[in-house]
């Protein structure tokens, strides 16, 4: 419990322990059982008492608290002790009750900030000491035991098994081998291993993430803000009407002047905006939480609100629709010898070019020959065996095939293996959709949302991806300066549009859209200028986000329409004279709790939708691997 929390509890407890003393020397037709209220009324009222005053002494503006307090004095003033102690009791337990609904969405992100140790086991010669985070040096070597945290990001010198939750919002864990990147705040689920540092504590993922969750609980919606903005120029109405109302019953209407004055103290509770103002806030801060959880970094409230909206979403291509890595998708063998496909394997085996490693992934059961291997500028590779001359590369001028004009009409690349100048085999790669790409699209489709491809690749490989996985529309060949005019045209004539990528080429057109989605696994600088952040390169968390986004909005919209409503409501009952000010309070601080509550559902998660559940089908042509 924060210190707040205590603080709002005690203040309600002794309020409520005050009212019943009071109610019993009533009862008992004590004297001194106004003493007791008053009492109620400051050890419940003190604290909203005093942030009213102030906020109108330091700022010059009323909020809610001032009326709450008026109406409670005003209460006291025409005899209604208990009337008043009980206003501020129910006023004490409702702010109580937001205290710890807003201070419950905010933990869910504040956990994560714990996650982080502050010190690590550093290396030094046969000894491991124990140092500040802050204190690691880049090159410095930590100790990471089994079971603990990892306190800073590196290179591992260990393979290891590492949960990387904290960071994607991914339950399973990720097997990580030497030299790959280890996280700060991940845990170790495997053995111990060594790390070397390769970021300063304040430059780690991390300390991005906690920069980013900070920023998004600090900056208000457009609607919080909204909502914010009128509370002031609301409050000084409602103290205008209250007169107004009390003078226009009592000279015009004929009420007593005690019954003119009730109904203005009752006016004064059911006319404040407390329901109103707590609309937005809440769900706003459950929402940045349930996102967090989920591996999803939103810099402020106001990218949710525009994502709830959105009608055209634009995509990089390599990194972020496919998988960034060449895949053999077709291979045809003209001789039936298995001398082929063992050829294929030993001569790439030798080089580190990425289609190398695809097409060594691919017959990677074969047997491996022994063979010298020269490298032919501009061609590609070629060996002597068995007293002939194999070459292995692109496609020359004279090496006419319909297989190749297909494929490479297809966007792929082609692959000739040639046994003395003659075609022996041919092998295509290109670079798949990641797997359920087809599905994010065609959800995006659903909700009338424009699905649009900016890439700098050629227009084969473009438009056979596009054609693929059914996106509305592409662009090919597009430099930096081609993506962030093309996004601006889509502005004008769709007004929310968003740019999802992931390098320094997309960071301009990223900056410029609407809403900026960075990739968590490409560049720092695409990070750094978008608006939200998937940890983890998943596509799916796109939707799920997009469905979080509109449920926020929905929430939103049904609290401020509940809140105006029952506003209304209480005000006409108040001059029917048939409202009490119990009945008020309880009216309107009931509709304030609701209200916060119903924001708080944000905080569970959503359902995944059904088209994600299974596998990604690999038997589509595009993922074909015919041997």
């Amino acid at each position: 419990m924060s210190k707040e929390e205590k603080k709002a509890f005690f203040s309600t407890l002794f309020c409520l322990l005050f009212l019943i003393d009071g109610k019993l020397l009533m009862a008992l037709s004590q004297p001194l059982y106004p003493l007791l209220f008053v009492l109620a009324i400051i050890s419940g009222g003190w604290k909203q008492t005093f942030e009213g005053i102030s906020e109108l002494i330091n700022e010059r503006t009323l909020n809610v608290d001032l009326l709450m307090a008026l109406a409670a004095i005003g209460a006291c003033l025409i005899g209604n002790w208990f009337e008043g102690a009980m206003l501020t009791f129910i006023f004490c337990l409702s702010g109580a009750l937001e205290e710890y609904a807003t201070n419950k969405s905010t933990k869910e992100i504040t956990a994560l900030m714990n996650v982080a140790p502050n010190e690590a086991l550093k290396i030094c010669g046969d000894e491991h000491v124990t140092v500040p985070v802050e204190e690691l040096k880049l090159g410095d070597l930590v100790f990471v035991p089994k079971g603990q945290a990892i306190p800073i990001d590196g290179r591992m010198l260990n393979a290891s098994l590492i949960d990387e939750s904290a960071i994607s919002g991914e339950s399973v864990p990720v097997e990580k081998n030497i030299d790959d990147d280890a996280f700060s705040g991940t845990i170790n689920l495997g053995q111990a291993f060594t790390l070397e540092v390769t970021k300063t504590s304040d430059n780690t993922l991390f300390a991005h993430i906690l920069r980013l969750v900070e920023h998004a609980q600090n900056e208000q919606s457009a609607t919080a803000t909204f909502i914010e903005k009128i509370e002031n120029v609301y409050v000084k109405i409602v103290l205008c009407a209250v007169p107004l109302m009390i003078l226009f019953t009592h000279f015009l209407i004929g009420w007593s002047f005690s019954e003119s004055f009730y109904r203005g103290m009752v006016l004064l509770v059911v006319a404040s905006p407390c329901a109103l103002v707590a609309s937005a806030t809440p769900a706003t801060l459950a929402a940045i939480s349930n996102g967090a959880k989920k591996g999803l970094l939103f810099k402020s409230g106001k990218t949710l609100e525009k994502l709830a909206d959105l009608q055209v979403i634009s995509f990089d291509k390599t990194g972020t629709l496919t998988q960034g890595k060449p895949r053999v998708t077709d291979y045809e063998s003209f001789f039936d010898d298995p001398i082929i496909s063992q050829l294929f394997f030993s001569m790439e085996r030798q080089s580190t070019h990425p289609l190398a490693v695809a097409i060594t992934t691919f017959f990677n059961n074969e047997n491996t020959l022994e063979l010298q291997v020269e490298e032919k500028a501009g061609f590609g590779l070629e060996t002597k065996h068995m007293n002939q001359t194999w070459r292995l590369g692109k496609p020359t001028e004279k090496q006419m095939h319909p297989l190749i004009e297909q494929w490479h009409n297809e966007g792929k690349t082609v692959v000739v293996l040639s046994r003395n100048n003659q075609i022996a085999a041919l092998l295509a790669l290109i670079d798949l959709p990641k797997p359920h790409t087809k599905e994010v699209i065609e959800y995006f489709q659903e909700e009338n949302i424009q699905t649009i491809m900016l890439t700098g690749d050629n227009f084969g490989a473009a438009s056979y991806v596009a054609q693929e996985i059914g996106l509305n529309d592409f662009h090919s060949g597009c430099l930096p300066t081609d993506k962030t005019t093309l996004v601006k045209e889509q502005q004008k004539k769709y007004t929310i549009n968003a740019m999802v990528g992931d390098g320094i080429n997309d960071a301009p057109a990223l900056a410029t859209a609407s809403i900026g989605i960075a990739m968590g696994e490409g560049t720092d600088v695409a990070m750094e200028v978008a608006d939200m952040v998937l940890m983890k390169n998943d596509l799916t968390k796109l939707t799920y986000s997009h469905r979080l986004a509109k449920k926020m909005k929905r929430i939103i919209r049904q609290n401020i329409v509940f809140s105006l409503s029952v506003i209304l409501l209480l005000i006409a009952s108040n001059f029917l004279q048939f409202l009490t000010l119990p009945l008020g309070v309880i009216g309107h601080e009931g509709s304030t709790i609701l209200v916060i509550l119903n924001g708080l559902r944000l905080l569970l998660p959503l359902k995944e939708l059904n088209r994600f559940d299974e596998t990604p089908c690999e038997t589509c042509p595009l993922y074909k691997t015919a041997r």
